[in-house]
């Protein structure tokens, strides 16, 4: 028989998602983690090990009731504690590291032996798309797959990016809420915008399938929710464009914002981040970046 376990250390990474025109589907994993400790604890309500905000401590609650949804069993009471340098609300998975980071340590706290493939499930149906989820609890380059008709996720196709790949990201000091950011999307778009976008996000995905990262300098260009969310955010567009012309292979907003991230060669990362910072500077926009690799492992139980 299993020792029980009475705490348990989860380590998520962050993500970036959309990755241009692959909405609620492309989602990658980079090197910067939120660490979520829990521990068993009396009572029904999971508990903030330290003073906690209130989204946090409703997404603790989300994903205790998702997880004994899933499972059959009644998650047991407990305690947590969310650490790290992922920054919320800044187009990241910070609510994916959160989210999965409790699924999975209740997943080891009570022995269920839950899949990966289970986990982004349950993670999928809290956020209502499985960019994020996939890449946070797989890590690398996922291309995620739900059901049309009832939005369940069904699979991931998942690549591995190599080290020599950097993602330069800068965030600027605005919280934009995925949720929030949505209503800035339309109804409906025009029927040409909607093959364009196909057209970046296929392309896009085969140049990170086939390793063929230089041909990512073709891979831009999205009609289904760029146009909608970027002029929200000073010098967002200015800042890829600008990091593009310092050497970058390619960018995108990051989820729903306000961070933007550039793709590059290892050896331009520095050169594209500071082009990055000083656009968001010149639109009067102060900003904090960070020049960031893939994370191909993806969630870990640390302890």
């Amino acid at each position: 028989m299993k020792a029980r376990k009475d705490s348990v250390l989860v380590r998520v990474p962050a993500s970036t998602s959309n990755c241009g025109a692959g909405f609620d589907t492309l989602g990658l994993a980079l090197g910067l983690y939120n660490r979520v400790w829990i521990g068993r604890a009396a009572g029904p309500d999971p508990i903030a090990d330290r003073p906690s905000d209130a989204r946090a401590q409703e997404m603790a609650v989300e994903a205790a009731r998702a997880f004994g949804d899933a499972t059959g069993q009644t998650a047991p009471g407990f305690r947590y504690r969310i650490e790290g340098d992922v920054p919320p609300a800044r187009g990241l998975g910070s609510s994916v590291t959160v989210l999965a980071g409790i699924v999975a340590g209740l997943d080891a706290l009570v022995g269920t032996g839950l899949t990966r493939h289970r986990q982004v499930g349950i993670v999928t149906a809290l956020e209502g798309h499985p960019d994020n989820a996939s890449a946070g609890i797989l890590g690398g380059f996922c291309v995620s797959r739900c059901d049309p008709v009832s939005g369940a996720y069904l699979d991931t196709k998942r690549f591995e990016i190599p080290a020599d790949v950097a993602f330069v990201v800068v965030s600027p000091p605005v919280e934009l809420m995925t949720k929030e950011s949505r209503g800035a999307l339309p109804q409906s778009l025009p029927f040409f915008d909607a093959v364009k976008s196909v057209n970046s996000a296929a392309y896009l995905v085969a140049a990170f399938a086939s390793g063929d990262f230089a041909s990512l300098r073709h891979a831009t260009g999205d009609f289904i929710h760029e146009p909608y969310r970027l002029p929200r955010i000073a010098g967002a567009s200015e800042a890829i464009a600008a990091g593009i012309g310092a050497g970058a292979w390619t960018g995108w907003l990051s989820g729903s914002g306000s961070s933007v991230l550039c793709v590059c060669e290892k050896q331009r990362a520095e050169q594209v981040f500071a082009a990055m910072l000083a656009a968001f500077a010149a639109a009067g926009m102060p900003g904090e970046g960070r020049i960031l690799f893939a994370d191909n492992a993806g969630l870990t139980v640390e302890g």
